[in-house]
């Protein structure tokens, strides 16, 4: 498993099929890769742009239909539940079927229920929009697997940088648009998003392909337990699912409690707190766009991953004691350059120790996660934040470095182990 910091050798240029006889051949007529990747993320940030003109307005939404504080939470936590709750299934059954449907399907899902919330009559129709966007989010899942099966291993952190990327722009973007939109009235954004939708999936079906990969055996709809059962075989894999789990609770403390702590300590409003997070989203998106690439390519996804969550973890900690606005801004760059790199290249890492035939339970697997850590985290920092900010951002900040130290040890561990196997073979042949 110490191939799991192997950096491949080889480009993918083409997408390949399977013959009759069971070869990979490549096929001329092919879409070439650079355009899946564009399609890819502009599906995504579609998708994601239009995620981001919903939620800074969900509680005006709520609000509308007489929901009480208390419901409204429950309705961006109903989201993440049903995210949790389908990922593993679409994730496995992607593997099954392939991945275009399921990016269709999750395309026309969100569309749907930004549909249904544009035209709720009641508190219970947006629970409904809510839990039938949040089941259909799997597109993250799917197109994560698309990219381990078109991309080389050494290409990947940059390819789910690109789609990182897409995230930040998207969350950037979709508020600005919200607000335009909604001169227009409450409902007109839902019918913003779901245009938006709309047009990425057709985008999807009309100009990307199917790519190649190894189909599973048997048909039928999978057990939603299946793709979980697969990705935990893999023992080697689970410190790391351990870490993903633990790296995004921590980045949840970070977004869920920002706005509270430097309202708490340096008296900053709504508006200067949105030009914070502008200027960190800005910083990621750069990072992911520009320097990730050029850092996997010089140390590998291993040792990017270990400099990124270094990085976060100091930039987190000295955020967590600034006594100042301009000490806590720049301690924030290098939490956002952390964050950026750490997130590709731990995709990137855990993508190289699964079969390509079940990318799309690993996918859908890590999305869990990172949905129950938006869950917990929350409780987690928010909770901290009642007694201490230092409590709040500085415990965040030592579990990254925490997972630093434990993530590099444990690499040791699994190069040491590969290295007396190959001994041992040399020895016996």
């Amino acid at each position: 498993m110490g191939t799991l910091f192997r950096r491949s050798q080889g480009v993918c240029r083409k997408f390949v099929c399977r013959a009759e006889d069971g070869t990979m051949v490549q096929d001329s007529g092919a879409v070439p890769r650079r355009r899946a990747l564009a399609i890819l993320f502009g599906a995504t940030l579609t998708n994601l742009i239009g995620f981001g003109i919903i939620i800074p307005l969900l509680p005006f939404y709520g609000q509308r239909m007489g929901a009480s504080e208390l419901e409204i939470g429950l309705l961006f936590s109903s989201f993440s539940i049903a995210q949790l709750l389908a990922s593993p299934l679409w994730g496995a059954l992607s593997d099954r079927y392939g991945r275009k449907p399921f990016l269709l399907l999750g395309l026309f899902g969100a569309a749907a229920g930004y549909v249904i919330m544009a035209l709720a009559p009641s508190l219970e129709w947006l629970f409904v929009a809510r839990i039938v966007d949040g089941a259909c989010g799997g597109i993250i899942t799917t197109v994560r697997a698309y990219l381990a099966d078109i991309l080389e291993e050494r290409e990947r952190a940059r390819g789910f940088g690109l789609i990182g990327a897409a995230f930040g722009i998207g969350f950037i973007a979709g508020p600005l648009v919200g607000a335009v939109l909604a001169i227009w009235g409450i409902s007109a954004p839902a019918w913003g998003a779901a245009t938006l939708s709309t047009v990425a999936a057709l985008w999807t079906f009309l100009g990307l392909p199917e790519p190649a990969r190894h189909r599973t055996t048997g048909g039928g709809i999978p057990a939603w337990s299946e793709g979980i059962r697969r990705v935990w075989a893999y023992k080697p894999l689970r410190p790391f699912l351990l870490f993903d789990f633990l790296f995004w609770s921590c980045q949840a403390v970070y977004q869920t409690g920002f706005a509270l702590l430097v309202h708490r300590r340096f008296g900053l409003g709504e508006r200067h707190v949105g030009y914070l997070l502008a200027f960190v989203g800005a910083v990621g998106v750069f990072t992911q766009l520009v320097l990730v690439e050029r850092l996997t390519r010089r140390l590998g996804d291993g040792r990017a991953f270990q400099v990124g969550i270094t990085m976060a973890a100091v930039g987190l900690g000295g955020a967590s004691v600034a006594p100042s606005v301009v000490l806590f801004v720049l301690c924030l760059i290098p939490a956002a350059v952390g964050s950026g790199i750490t997130i590709p290249t731990l995709l990137s890492v855990l993508s190289r120790a699964v079969p390509p035939a079940y990318q799309g339970s690993l996918q859908g697997v890590t999305t869990s996660l990172e949905g129950l850590a938006r869950i917990l985290g929350p409780l987690w920092g928010n909770g901290a934040l009642a007694f201490s900010p230092l409590l709040s951002f500085g415990s965040a900040a030592l579990i990254l470095g925490a997972i630093g130290v434990a993530s590099s040890l444990y690499v040791q561990r699994l190069s040491q182990s590969d290295v007396r196997t190959e001994s041992a073979s040399e020895r016996v042949g």
